[in-house]
C-alpha cells in the first residue's frame, strides 16, 4: 500500500530541471538581447511622438496622383520583367552543373561537394543590392548591372535546390540503367531528370518571382528597372510620382504570384 500511494503523490512534469533552467536562461538573454538593440538604434522619442502627423503629411503630398508619370514607370517595368527574366534564366543555367556536382549521389568526390557549396554559399550570402553595386561599378551603370546581379543572386538558391532534388532522387532506376551500361549522362538524362524536373520547375517559376521583386529595386543603385523611376522621383521629392511606382509595384507583385500560382497548380 506504502509503494503505491508513493506512485499517486508523483507529480508529472514537462520539463526536467535542467530543461526550465535552460528555458529561463533563453528567456533572460532575448530580454537582455532585445533591451540592447534598443538602445544601440538609438531611438528618439521625440521623432515617435509626430510620427502619426508625417505619416499623414507623407499620403497627403501623395494624392492626387500624378497619372503622366505612369508611361515612363510602365517603360521602366518592362525593363525590370527583363531584367528578372534573363537574370533567372542566366542563374538556371549556371546552377545545372553546379547542382550536379554539389549532388553527392551524382558526384561522389567530397572536394567537388565542397566547392560547389562554397559556390552557394558565396551566392547567398551577398545581397542583391550588393551585387549590382560590384556590377555597376565594372560594367556601368544599366540593365546589364541588374541582370548579372541577379543571375549571381539567385545560383545559390536554386542550385542548393535542385542539388537536394537530386539527392532525394529514387536509386531504383538509376541502378537499372547503370546495371544496362548507359554512359553517365544517359543516366542524369533518363534517370535523374525526371524525378527532379517538377521540382525543377517550381524552383524555377518561386525564384523568378522572387527576382521581380528584387529587381524593382535595384534601379536604386543604378542597375536598371523600375526603381530607377522610383529613385527619381524620390530625389526630386515628387511624392505623387512616388505613390504612382509603389502601387504599380504592389499591382505587379499581386499578378505575379498569382500567375505562378497558377503555373504551379496546373503544369508541374
Amino acid at each position: 500500500m506504502s509503494t503505491v500511494a508513493l506512485r499517486l503523490d508523483r507529480q508529472w512534469r514537462r520539463y526536467t530541471p535542467l530543461q526550465r533552467l535552460a528555458r529561463y536562461g533563453f528567456y533572460l538573454f532575448t530580454a537582455v538581447a532585445v533591451i540592447v538593440s534598443l538602445r544601440t538604434i538609438e531611438i528618439i522619442p521625440e521623432f515617435l511622438y509626430d510620427a502619426p502627423e508625417q505619416v499623414a503629411d507623407l499620403f497627403g503630398r501623395m494624392w492626387p496622383l500624378d497619372l503622366d508619370y505612369f508611361r515612363p514607370t510602365l517603360d521602366a517595368l518592362i525593363e525590370t520583367f527583363h531584367i528578372a527574366t534573363l537574370g533567372t534564366i542566366l542563374a538556371l543555367a549556371m546552377a545545372l552543373p553546379v547542382g550536379l556536382m554539389a549532388a553527392r549521389n551524382v558526384t561522389p568526390n567530397a572536394g567537388l561537394n565542397l566547392f560547389a557549396k562554397f559556390i552557394f554559399v558565396t551566392s547567398r550570402s551577398v545581397n542583391s543590392l550588393i551585387w549590382a553595386l560590384l556590377f555597376v561599378a565594372v560594367f556601368g551603370p544599366g540593365p546589364l548591372a541588374g541582370t548579372l546581379a541577379i543571375a549571381f543572386r539567385s545560383i545559390g538558391f536554386t542550385g542548393k535546390l535542385f542539388a537536394e532534388a537530386l539527392e532525394e532522387a529514387n536509386r531504383g532506376s538509376i541502378e537499372a540503367l547503370t546495371a544496362a551500361g548507359a554512359p553517365r549522362m544517359s543516366t542524369i538524362i533518363l534517370g535523374y531528370w525526371p524525378q527532379v524536373r517538377p521540382s525543377f520547375w517550381s524552383i524555377a517559376l518561386f525564384r523568378w518571382d522572387i527576382n521581380i521583386r528584387e529587381s524593382a529595386i535595384l534601379g536604386l543603385v543604378g542597375a536598371g528597372g523600375i526603381g530607377v523611376a522610383l529613385d527619381t522621383a524620390l530625389n526630386l521629392l515628387y511624392w505623387d510620382q512616388v505613390a504612382v511606382v509603389l502601387l504599380t509595384i504592389f499591382a505587379v507583385v499581386l499578378v505575379t504570384e498569382a500567375v505562378v500560382t497558377y503555373i504551379r497548380g496546373r503544369v508541374i
